[in-house]
């Protein structure tokens, strides 16, 4: 029996192949970009880790320069005790291993004292750092970074921030050269050795001041989503960081 082209049969018919068709050539597109994609964030994560340690390639040069630098990666629980390392190269298939956790996804599902805090301990012309991946909120949406600290585990080598969808000129501006510029030398235990953390502050910071840099102008709820970020996410890397010294 033949459909009649202009009924509503005809056309239900028609709509339903097309959307099975549709659905199937984008689920297949999907699936076969997948490997693409994962490959270009892994690169990327690991670009942003060496440039913490001032170690600056693209992103296709990353995975051969990461070796070179990167010696070992450890996963601490929220007690900083050491739950995992390794040396040896990175196990894309090991849900372990410190460079396949993903910050992002724990910060969203899991409570702060269930997540996973990875270290990353670079070594560069004979001096160690430890790269310290962060994730927070920024006004509309989640920011996230690394900071590479120097072997006191005090001092800030370098910073490295980025964000989803902050508001070009205002929070999107943590992600520039001009901000990250002002991490390196500050401080994160005062002269007690007491824990403080790096604060952005609104109005500036004094130039004598080691806990402090300025936050954007008119960008003040990523500047504190920033200061929320680093302070949270350290404190809990306290512990080891006294451990290794």
């Amino acid at each position: 029996m033949a459909f009649d082209k202009n009924g509503n049969g005809f056309t239900f018919v028609f709509a339903t192949v097309m959307v099975v068709v549709v659905a199937t050539l984008l689920a297949l597109a999907s699936i076969n970009l997948k490997p693409f994609q994962q490959k270009n964030v892994s690169e990327e994560k690991m670009q942003n880790i060496l440039k913490t340690i001032n170690v600056n390639c693209s992103r296709a040069e990353a995975p051969g320069r990461f070796g070179e630098y990167v010696k070992r990666r450890v996963v601490l629980d929220y007690s900083s005790k050491v739950i995992w390392e390794s040396e040896e190269a990175i196990d894309n298939m090991n849900k372990a291993d410190a460079f396949n956790i993903n910050t992002k996804k724990e910060f969203k599902a899991l409570d702060v004292d269930e997540r996973k805090y990875p270290v990353y301990i670079c070594e560069k012309d004979g001096e160690t750092y430890y790269v310290i991946p962060m994730i927070g909120s920024g006004l509309w949406g989640p920011i996230w970074g690394y900071v590479a600290l120097e072997s006191d585990l005090n001092t800030v080598y370098g910073a490295s921030f980025d964000h989803d969808k902050e508001t070009p000129g205002l929070g999107a501006e943590i992600n520039t050269a001009e901000f990250q510029a002002q991490f390196p030398g500050e401080h994160l235990f005062d002269e007690s050795g007491n824990f403080v953390s790096i604060k952005v502050k609104k109005g500036g910071a004094r130039p004598e001041d080691l806990h402090g840099v300025d936050a954007i102008t008119g960008g003040t709820i990523t500047s504190n989503g920033v200061t929320e970020m680093l302070g949270r996410t350290l404190k809990v890397y306290e512990s080891y960081f006294n451990t290794v010294k």
